[in-house]
């Protein structure tokens, strides 16, 4: 498989206050929430990233999303720099999150031909892409309905089609099916297979460990803003089941950071 993505030591520092400082016991002016994290995706695979929260996983996509600088390190996205060339990294990138909210005055139509000429998408190319992604999230009819008249499930889906809107080589979800019901959470891991076979690389944040294993080639385990383990599913658990592996890494992370 071709490399796409290749994430090499980035670590994000943020400063504390002396209040800050004394309440999380740490005796440094900053926290590292990301320390030094190296890995590498490739196209058509699914690359998962596990971890408690506050581990790092979030801070880690957006620092390769170029939503916040990184303190130190660099990623290559399509050999485009997150540091030097974050403009070209954008283009080839689309990122999900919960986080995301759509304006509740207008309409998911309306927030994807506005998203789509921001990016500078012809009009044919994003109505024909609208069309398709509107079908496929069975969106068609809600399409000019208010945002804040939706459920929550199509809001979800409305904001997946929106942020890939430019088609993306890479795409990072964070969390995508978190509060969904079980129709929508599988319209959304099975939209996930479609695009790995279709040769996107997938970035995905879950903390369900069935997910992970259904549909990761691999996966990274974050604790404490580090790496701690990087492989396929299979090799990191040998016989044991993901949930069990990971809470035996955790236990024993946690442990020797005390």
């Amino acid at each position: 498989m071709k490399e796409i993505l290749h994430v090499k030591n980035i670590t994000k520092r943020f400063k504390l206050t002396k209040k800050q400082q004394a309440s999380k016991n740490i005796n440094k002016p900053y926290f590292a929430a990301v320390d030094n994290v190296s890995f590498k995706s490739y196209e058509g695979e699914v690359f998962g990233l596990l971890g408690p929260n506050g581990a790092g996983k979030t801070t880690t996509m957006r620092m390769i999303a170029t939503l916040i600088n990184a303190s130190e390190g660099d990623a290559d996205v399509k050999g485009f720099s997150i540091v030097r060339e974050p403009l070209e990294v954008r283009r080839n990138i689309g990122f999900l999150t919960n986080e995301l909210k759509l304006d509740e005055f207008f309409t998911p139509s309306f927030h994807f031909d506005f998203f789509a000429e921001l990016r500078g998408i012809p009009k044919n190319v994003a109505n024909r892409r609208k069309e398709e992604l509107f079908d496929r999230f069975g969106l068609g009819q809600y399409a000019d309905v208010k945002i804040g008249k939706l459920s929550q499930g199509n809001k979800q889906k409305a904001s997946l089609a929106i942020s890939i809107v430019h088609d993306p080589a890479i795409v990072i979800f964070d969390e995508p099916t978190n509060g969904l019901d079980v129709v929508t959470a599988k319209v959304v891991t099975d939209f996930l297979v479609q695009l790995k076979q279709s040769g996107k690389s997938v970035i995905l944040s879950t903390h369900i460990f069935s997910l992970l294993e259904n549909l990761c080639d691999r996966v990274g385990i974050i604790i404490n803003g580090k790496m701690v383990a990087c492989d396929t599913v299979k090799a990191l658990a040998g016989e044991k089941s993901l949930e069990e592996m990971f809470f035996e890494i955790y236990r024993k992370a946690t442990k020797e950071a005390v």
